[in-house]
């Protein structure tokens, strides 16, 4: 049988902060989160696990040879500017 401690705990207004997050994103109780976080920094829930690595896969976007693709916001920019030069000449 484990026997619940009771105590009066002076929390600093930022972990206040985390704490209501914490409640409302996982709608537990402040016992319940404040605990949770105490096993966690104490390590008694061992580390927690790490996330899987990103993983990024390359995508052929079929550009022809002598595209500089770095350069296609400039592409859109001219003809954007060529487009509202056209209807400002009307």
């Amino acid at each position: 049988m484990m026997l619940a401690m009771r105590t009066t705990l002076t929390i600093d207004a930022d972990v206040e902060q985390l704490l209501q997050r914490e409640m409302r994103r996982t709608n537990k109780s402040m016992k319940a989160v404040v605990n949770d976080a105490l096993r966690v920094g104490l390590g008694a829930r061992g580390k927690p696990a790490r996330p899987s690595r990103y993983k990024v896969e390359p995508h052929s976007f079929g550009f022809k040879p002598g595209v500089d693709v770095d350069r296609l916001n400039q592409l859109v920019d001219e003809l954007e500017a060529n487009e509202l030069a056209r209807r400002l000449d009307w």
